[in-house]
């Protein structure tokens, strides 16, 4: 078995920590009204996106996500949250050494023996999250479990759909589809996003990602018979229709959103082994990018 696949299969346990770690952290994390931004790279970015989305949309404070490289250093924030599983991430590290002594920063990693302990304010260590492969699941859906979790939108729930999304078998058809797109709104966006990174990585997948609402505006015009459009959360009234009629398979499922990218996570694996592919070791990829050693 590879190490992705054993790495997602520990989810549920992995976000029961999490929740319990996000009432004993409380004060290394953002306070409600304080103005955030959240950076991260690749699958953090898209965490960031997700959990900024929840925040601000449970009147928590205004939060903005980017990508560490592209943080504007001119705007002010009471407190800027980096997610780094390595906590070797250039691109990461140069942010948080930028921000020094001029905002707080916090920093939630996976392995704290590592620059970002001395780069950030505060840490916030998910060691138990960490992970052998380079392709990145239980990290970041634990991180983001701490984050929902500090916000009071965590419950037992999610992590009994993430127990049922390993348990289930995938819907059928979805190994020989050619393409995929994923939906979101609101906080699923990100979710989205993360999907189809995740695809790509793994097994070479054809993936996009989008809000739900504008896949209509030209997006819905790929599919066809042998492509597959996956929703995550509720989707908007009429789209499961509208891409029925075009012959692609429609993907939508009752769980916690963040328990369906688990399923994702799943097909991404049984893709790769369809393929013959290393999973663990995707083609181009390191587990951290680290420019000074490219």
């Amino acid at each position: 078995m590879s190490y992705v696949a054993t790495e997602t299969a520990s989810q549920p346990e992995c976000w029961r920590r999490a929740a319990d770690l996000a009432g004993t952290r409380a004060d290394a994390l953002p306070e409600a009204g304080e103005r955030i931004a959240v950076v991260g790279c690749g699958t953090s970015l898209y965490m960031a996106q997700a959990y900024t989305a929840l925040r601000e949309s449970s009147g928590q404070g205004e939060s903005d996500a980017f990508a560490a490289s592209e943080f504007p250093l001119d705007r002010r924030y009471d407190r800027v949250v980096a997610l780094t599983r390595s906590g070797t991430t250039t691109e990461v590290l140069d942010l948080l050494t930028r921000l020094r002594g001029t905002t707080r920063t916090v920093a939630v990693t996976a392995d704290p023996d590592t620059p970002v302990r001395s780069a950030a304010d505060d840490l916030v260590v998910l060691d138990f999250a960490d992970e052998k492969s380079v392709v990145q699941t239980r990290f970041a859906t634990t991180a983001l479990t701490l984050l929902r979790a500090h916000l009071g939108l965590h419950t037992d729930a999610a992590v009994q759909d993430a127990q049922t999304a390993l348990d289930e078998p995938l819907p059928e058809g979805l190994l020989d589809c050619t393409q995929f797109s994923f939906l979101g709104r609101g906080w699923t966006v990100g979710l989205a996003h993360e999907a189809a990174l995740k695809m790509k990585e793994a097994s070479l997948s054809w993936t996009e990602s989008y809000p739900a609402m504008e896949y209509r505006h030209g997006p819905i015009s790929i599919a066809t018979a042998g492509t597959a459009t996956w929703m995550f959360g509720t989707a908007p009234e009429g789209l499961a229709e509208q891409v029925l009629a075009t012959g692609a398979r429609w993907v939508e499922s009752p769980l916690d959103p963040l328990a369906d990218l688990v399923r994702v996570q799943r097909l991404a694996v049984a893709r790769a082994a369809a393929r013959n592919l290393d999973p663990d070791r995707p083609r181009h990829l390191t587990r951290s990018v680290v420019l000074a050693d490219v």
